[in-house]
């Protein structure tokens, strides 16, 4: 009854026969592509769970639209059941869906509790597609122009309810991960309800002739963009390639419609500028004809490129296996003078001629660029850059390699110094807990030394005079050393004031052990500092004390009285503060090491002095260096900056 109604159905005067052979078409390009996208997808998924079910879904959506197009090649009973065997497409769906929103195994939460049962419900699907077949629940009929069509009978509506239920239980699967998730899954669910909803509005259309609906299902023309927009929305954050070949996808599709319409706007003004032969060309095979030509020219375009290339830069290869291996050897560096080594070496190597490659961390001051050719990479203005200098006589294939390279050394150069920053700031925070650690045990070690003092101090009172004066000299010794450890190794916590230089030295100097010395002040009586008035102190102290103590003592004669000079000046926004001594020069074997605890030490001080000078000038934001080139055999300089302290 129902085969002899959808036989007498009347074809609509809009729907032709050409028609029907489009539906043919999208069903058997629609099989292809999800068939070969899901060989794709099983190739790539290497063990992981959701592409592999996507994959399936993939798969049996190739079967049900080679069902649909089985049927129309009058192979009814095989396309029937391909057809019938829907679900187990949202079955896969929800396989995948559960796997991507709960990537971790064994989970109890959520839809992992689903997991568990995913092999049940696969059963289940067979089962109700088995019985489906058994009831006899669909047939094929003709309906409209088609020759056969599928259409449900009674037990295929339980088919169909089935695959609905198994698809809502899918997409609340997929809700309950757009309410957990955020970043890139979150978008990529987003992405799945957009297509899931366009894959709904066109799939659907199959059951019009089961409803006695006569209208053509043109939206299923459209379902070969279906699998593919469901996948490249899934996976297009978790492989790279996959946005590679939209792009090129896009671009085709975006000059096909521009070619399109130059085709259609060619065909109407052909006749008014006298191209008759080309005017009685029929559209469409202009339109083929150029499509064609495009296809030809995309396939050759990379080889021409790659020959034109060649032609315009003899001798310069370049792809991205060369790219990686330059990146690998470049990675290697550590400091900046081994990154320009190894850039030296293979960029030498790459252009087959001796160059040099200079970097500039700090700008291109104190850089000897010369004539050679040199391939430079300074950091200015907060961003790297790259020049080349003295490279003339290469060959512009030469040159191309050369800036591709200087692209990338850049890149590495920013990467670096990110590197050298972090580590700087690592060995920083490591020291700075390491002084915490050390400030805690010379507090502990300086109470329990002080104990034992005092018990000496009191019994030395039953000693001779001269006894008593030795053990209360080295008793003030001990006790200097113990406070120069607290200094050290203590926290400072400074409390700035404005400090008038002169004034504070003449105080210091007003001693009488500073007699036997000549002491001169070059300092402007107005010079102010803002520092910290106890600290600043104990920093002049130290340094006066260590020329008082070497002045003079390597000069004989009427010359070698003791003398110091201590000058001042402002500029540049620091002030300048000089220590000069007319003692002997340090030593070249310590100078590398001269502010380090315990590496100088004069008689009868504790080696702490020049270390405890430099934490209190980096505490100031300043600093502290030992200076040869100011006429002076010995000279220390401190720096410190104006306007920078609180």
């Amino acid at each position: 009854m129902l085969s002899s109604t959808l036989s007498s159905s009347v074809l609509p005067e809009s729907v032709l026969p050409t028609a029907v052979t489009a539906f043919s078409a999208a069903m058997l390009i629609t099989a292809v592509s999800a068939l070969a996208v899901s060989g794709w997808l099983w190739w790539r998924a290497r063990g992981q769970v959701d592409l592999r079910a996507l994959a399936g879904f993939g798969a049996m959506m190739a079967a049900w639209c080679s069902g649909h197009w089985l049927i129309q090649q009058g192979v009814v009973g095989l396309g029937v059941t391909l057809v019938l065997a829907n679900p187990l497409m949202p079955t896969f769906f929800l396989h995948f869906a559960v796997a991507f929103v709960d990537p971790e195994l064994g989970s109890e939460s959520g839809p992992g509790r689903l997991r568990r049962f995913i092999p049940v419900l696969y059963a289940l699907s067979l089962a109700v597609m088995v019985v489906s077949l058994m009831a006899g629940g669909a047939t094929a009929a003709p309906w409209l122009d088609f020759p056969a069509f599928f259409v449900l009978r009674p037990a295929g509506w339980f088919n169909m309810a089935y695959t609905v239920l198994v698809g809502i239980l899918a997409h609340g699967v997929l809700i309950w991960g757009f309410l957990h998730y955020r970043g890139n899954r979150r978008r990529s669910i987003v992405a799945m309800f957009l297509t899931g909803a366009l894959g709904l509005l066109l799939a659907t259309s199959f059951i019009l002739p089961s409803l006695r609906i006569d209208a053509f299902p043109y939206p299923m023309l459209l379902l070969p963009s279906y699998v593919v927009l469901l996948v490249y929305g899934v996976v297009r954050y978790q492989m790279l390639e996959v946005n590679v070949w939209a792009n090129r996808a896009l671009l085709w599709l975006v000059m096909m419609l521009v070619l399109l319409g130059v085709m259609g706007l060619m065909s109407s003004i052909a006749g008014r500028l006298g191209l008759d032969a080309l005017s009685e060309v029929p559209g469409w095979q202009l339109w083929l004809y150029s499509v064609l030509a495009l296809a030809v020219t995309m396939l050759v375009y990379r080889p021409l490129g790659n020959f034109a290339r060649s032609l315009v830069y003899p001798g310069s290869r370049l792809d991205e296996t060369q790219l990686e291996h330059w990146l690998s050897e470049l990675r290697l560096a550590t400091n900046w003078r081994d990154l320009a080594a190894i850039a030296t070496a293979v960029l030498t190597r790459q252009v087959g001629l001796s160059v040099r490659v200079l970097l500039g961390p700090e700008g291109r001051e104190g850089l000897d660029i010369g004539r050679e050719p040199t391939l430079l990479c300074v950091r200015e203005g907060g961003e790297w850059t790259f020049e080349l200098s003295g490279w003339q006589d290469f060959s512009p294939g030469q040159r191309l390699t050369a800036e591709v390279f200087a692209s990338l050394l850049v890149s590495i150069c920013a990467a670096l110094e990110r590197s050298l920053r972090l580590a700087q700031a690592e060995r920083h925070r490591l020291a700075q807990q390491h002084l915490v650690e050390l400030g805690e045990l010379s507090a502990a070690m300086a109470h329990e030394l002080r104990n034992p003092l005092n018990i000496i101090a009191m019994a030395s009172a039953q000693c001779d005079p001269q006894g008593r004066a030795h053990i209360k000299t080295q008793i003030d010794r001990a006790d200097r050393l113990i406070q120069d450890m607290l200094v050290y190794s203590g926290r400072l916590d400074l409390h700035y004031q404005p400090v008038r230089l002169r004034p504070m030295l003449e105080a210091l100097l007003s001693g009488p052990e500073w007699r036997p010395v000549r002491v001169e002040l070059v300092i402007e009586p107005s010079l102010t500092l803002r520092a910290d008035p106890h600290r600043l102190q104990q920093v002049l102290i130290n340094l006066l004390d260590n020329a008082r103590a070497f002045a003079g003592s390597d000069i004989s004669g009427p010359e070698g009285e003791p003398r110091i000079r201590v000058e001042a000046d402002e500029g540049n926004g620091s002030v300048k503060l000089r220590f000069h001594n007319n003692g002997p020069p340090i030593a070249e074997a310590i100078r590398s090491t001269l502010f380090r605890p315990f590496i100088s030490k004069r008689q009868g001080g504790s080696g702490l002095g020049l270390a405890i000078v430099r934490r209190i000038m980096e505490a100031h934001q300043g600093n502290v260096c030992h200076r040869d080139d100011l006429g002076w055999p010995c000279s220390f300089e401190l720096s410190f900056p104006i306007g920078e302290n609180p």
